[in-house]
């Protein structure tokens, strides 16, 4: 049987900072970093993004997989140690935990004494015609993590989405923006009264009411335009803009825990607030898997360093 002291399940910048905190503390953990697992690569969101601009220490910016990059070597660097393999099933009922990857759920169980959850969020995708085209060449779903890019600079953008994170990315996209516009397939907003009514002072966004966008559309290198659909009227037309940002939610990954662990109505794992802590003694919680707010790779790292000391001072305990 493997048995290992504390497992971490994810790749993203909130499980590279708890397996290098775990391993300068002289707990080496072992990670399973997944294998396109909710259709991402190892290393996470971030491996889907380009230039990232805000994480402190690299002035000059970086790329979302180079960054990554470096999390990882400095994690294995300090004994971690990396599988690539799938977690697909967890019993969190006995301890130690068990634990079945997705080509071994026959087999007999990995066991181990601790958990570190870090399997993160994968922003809901409209699957446009065109999408794939045009992700990251205009197509983004964070305009906090992209908004700020050279090809968005005094460019005609739009937001797809009518509640609080929409108007949040509709006003932060007009710091560098000419135009936004909010395409809202209701006749009415979703957001609070205060949110909706900074929308509608601020003169560089335009909400597009009882719409929804049909195709992305460009010259093959970078989104100029999306077809959208008037419902109210059943007209169609194109809106000329170099930035679409989607603004309609993220899926935790939290399916393997389901039944077994304390979450919100949204799938979010809770934490004990200012911790790491989950409603199971042993099990922690890092990263977007918990934060279905701030969604940075700096917050992600931050909470990863929560769970390394709070899985460490478990683990100490049980000694």
């Amino acid at each position: 049987m493997t048995h290992h002291r504390v497992t971490i399940i994810g790749s993203g910048p909130a499980a590279h900072t708890a397996a290098i905190y775990l391993g300068r503390a002289e707990i080496p953990p072992t990670m399973y970093e997944g294998m396109m697992a909710n259709g991402i690569a190892p290393g996470g969101q971030l491996t889907t993004t380009t230039e990232i601009e805000n994480f402190p220490g690299f002035p000059d910016g970086l790329m979302g997989g180079e960054l990554m990059d470096r999390m990882k070597q400095q994690s294995v660097k300090f004994g971690n140690n990396v599988i690539t393999e799938t977690i697909s099933k967890v019993d969190l009922s006995t301890k130690p935990f068990k634990l079945w990857t997705e080509f071994n759920e026959d087999a007999e169980p990995i066991t181990t004494d601790a958990i570190i959850l870090a399997t993160g969020a994968s922003a809901k995708r409209l699957h446009l015609p065109g999408e794939e085209t045009y992700w990251q060449q205009g197509i983004s779903a964070c305009a906090i993590c992209d908004g700020a890019v050279p090809i968005f600079r005094n460019k005609p953008l739009a937001v797809v989405g009518g509640g609080d994170s929409a108007c949040e990315e509709a006003q932060f996209l007009t710091k560098y923006g000419s135009k936004v516009y909010m395409i809202v397939r209701k006749d009415h907003l979703r957001a609070s009264t205060i949110m909706q009514r900074r929308v509608d002072k601020n003169e560089k966004i335009e909400i597009v009411f009882n719409t929804v966008p049909l195709e992305a559309k460009g010259d093959g290198k970078f989104l100029n335009a999306v077809a959208v659909k008037d419902t109210k009227q059943d007209k169609q037309y194109d809106l000329p803009v170099n930035g679409l940002f989607y603004a309609i939610g993220h899926t935790p990954a939290t399916e393997i825990v389901k039944g077994q662990i304390d979450m919100n109505d949204a799938g979010y794992i809770n934490t004990v607030p200012g911790s790491s802590l989950t409603s199971v003694p042993g099990v922690f919680a890092a990263g977007d898997v918990q934060d279905y707010k701030y969604r940075q790779a700096i917050t992600s790292a931050g909470t990863g360093c929560m769970a390394g000391l709070d899985a460490e001072r478990f683990l100490s305990e049980q000694d």
